[in-house]
């Protein structure tokens, strides 16, 4: 039998396609901010979508793929394709009737949703956002469709379309909603932010329709089948149920935020939530992309038992983790107001908010690291059908959010600042009960190599930040300008620099993971000088 192996090249397809989806997600949040800015209009529609969103991150793209990949990956190597495409066929009928319940119930109930989710909103910004959520709710459902097909792709090794998927989403929501809220008012104010929900769902279906022909291609054909007591379709289920709470430990901290902004005027919502957006930016390129293709390889060797080659591959992964958000986060740190008044300060985005959003990014940056490398634990205690663990984790995280939420906002008056932090610090938290816990279930997890690793990489992000200081002081007056253009090629240098200091160290020092970064785009190299003409 071939020997399961973490494919770092097919980690670098998935975060080029993650980075194309992420990059196309923060046009339509730059959008957002200069067509309808901070104030109790994006509140509203932020929180109408945080409804539906917070269902997709965890039963469509949270517990629904984790699940669903475990089980199908395992039965692909037990008895063959055709037992694990039986069993999409159960999975997508049962998610297409239980999801289209879910999404009557959320529209039936949109009032009371909103009077949970934002307690401290008046009555008419309470009404605007109830009637954006009945018009997005059947989002969950598309998207829910969308995640099972990625599922079965990732499982069979095809990346790049499902990766490319959300950037179709992207685009849907973008044009179809820019053009629908410019038909319904040309002037842009609250209500044209109708035509950008209904954009949500145009960008969802494209999302679902778009995996539809891969999906034919490696042989899935769909047919209705309701014989959901299969004992496989119980497993996912039986799954589900701890994935759902373990993976709802940050979306549920990012909501806990949200009901704590809503009591601290207009605007901490948005900062919060366009906070939130750019950081997951590099956790959605590397963090998701190791975790997406790590899931699969961990479950393929949990079946043969191999703890030791199971220990080298999280480990790996972990690393590999590491390597990539480390650079990321001292860059959110240092330039977290330079990034954010690049991206976001223009029309109804003011200096103002650049500052309070520039702020809670600092803030929710620290748990940046910790972030990934949960997306890469949490899945592997599934794979050893250890399910309840990074549930019950997760209760302790939400937890210890909650109270430093308490502590931080209004006890210490921190504002949405102190939310940003808490989040970050529930995060580290988790991720080290995790890795412990880890450690005992596998028998290990190569410690050595994961802290020898990151103390060479701390050392070269102590350059990154050296670099990351000195731009600021000699591109200042560029950085800070009134030209646009100028700001952008400024900071692009102070990025670019950074990268070179931080990649330059971490190969001097020998970190494995830059020698094979850099093997691979040799190896890049090699391949195009061989076909060039002439060559």
């Amino acid at each position: 039998m071939t020997k399961e192996r973490l494919n770092t090249r097919a980690a670098g397809v998935v975060a080029l396609a993650v980075m194309l989806s992420r990059v196309l997600g923060l046009a339509r949040e730059l959008i957002f901010a200069a067509l309808f800015g901070a104030g109790r209009g994006m509140d509203a529609y932020l929180t109408a979508y945080r409804a539906p969103n917070l269902l997709r991150d965890l039963f469509a793209e949270g517990a629904l793929s984790v699940a669903f990949v475990t089980v199908f990956s395992k039965l692909g190597v037990e008895r063959g394709y055709e037992a694990s495409w039986e069993l999409a066929r159960k999975m997508a009928t049962l998610v297409l009737v239980f999801m289209s319940v879910v999404v009557v119930l959320g529209i039936i109930l949109s009032a009371p949703l909103i009077g949970v989710l934002a307690p401290g909103f008046d009555p008419e910004k309470a009404a605007f956002a109830a009637e954006l959520t009945r018009i997005m709710f059947p989002f969950i459902l598309l998207v829910s469709l969308a995640a099972l097909a990625m599922g079965m792709l990732n499982s069979r090794n095809v990346f790049g379309v499902p990766a490319l998927a959300s950037s179709f989403y992207n685009l849907g929501s973008i044009f179809g909603g820019v053009t629908l809220a410019w038909l319904m008012d040309p002037t842009f104010g609250p209500r044209a932010l109708i035509g950008m929900a209904i954009g949500t769902l145009i960008g969802g279906f494209l999302q679902m329709a778009v995996q539809l022909p891969s999906l034919r291609k490696v042989g899935f054909r769909f047919h209705f089948d309701f014989g959901w007591g299969d004992p496989q379709v119980k497993r996912v289920l039986i799954l589900m149920l701890p994935a759902v709470i373990a993976a709802s430990a940050v979306q549920v901290n990012v909501m806990v935020n949200s009901i704590f902004a809503s009591y601290l005027g207009d605007g901490a919502v948005s900062w919060l939530a366009y906070a939130f957006r750019l950081m997951q930016l590099p956790l959605g390129i590397f963090g998701v992309a190791v975790a997406t293709v790590t899931l699969p390889v961990v479950s393929k060797i949990a079946v043969g038992g191999d703890m030791k080659h199971f220990r080298e591959t999280l480990s790996k992964a972990i690393r590999l983790a590491l390597f990539l958000t480390l650079p990321s986060t001292v860059g959110l740190v240092f330039m977290s107001n330079e990034i954010i008044g690049l991206i976001y300060e223009r029309g109804r985005f003011t200096a103002t908010d650049t500052l309070q959003t520039g702020a809670a990014l600092q803030f929710y940056a620290v748990g940046l690291m910790a972030y990934a490398c949960i997306k890469v634990l949490s899945p592997a205690f599934y794979a050893l059908d250890r399910k309840w663990t990074p549930m019950i984790v997760s209760f302790g995280a939400i937890g210890l959010n909650v109270l430093l939420n308490w502590q931080l906002t209004f006890r210490m008056g921190m504002g949405h600042r102190g939310l940003a932090l808490s989040t970050g610090l529930s995060a580290v938290a988790n991720f080290l009960v995790l890795y412990l816990l880890m450690r005992n279930a596998a028998g290990g997890m190569e410690s050595g190599a994961v802290t020898g690793s990151l103390a060479k990489m701390l050392v070269a992000a102590a350059g990154l930040s050296a670099a990351c200081l000195a731009g600021q002081d000699w591109l200042g007056p560029w950085l800070h300008g009134p030209h646009l253009i100028d700001r952008a090629w400024s900071l692009l240098a102070v990025i670019g620099a950074g990268c070179v200091v931080y990649f330059s160290l971490c190969a001097l020092l020998r970190v494995d993971e830059a020698r094979e970064a850099m093997a691979l785009i040799r190896r890049k190299i090699s391949r195009r000088a061989i076909g060039a003409p002439g060559a």
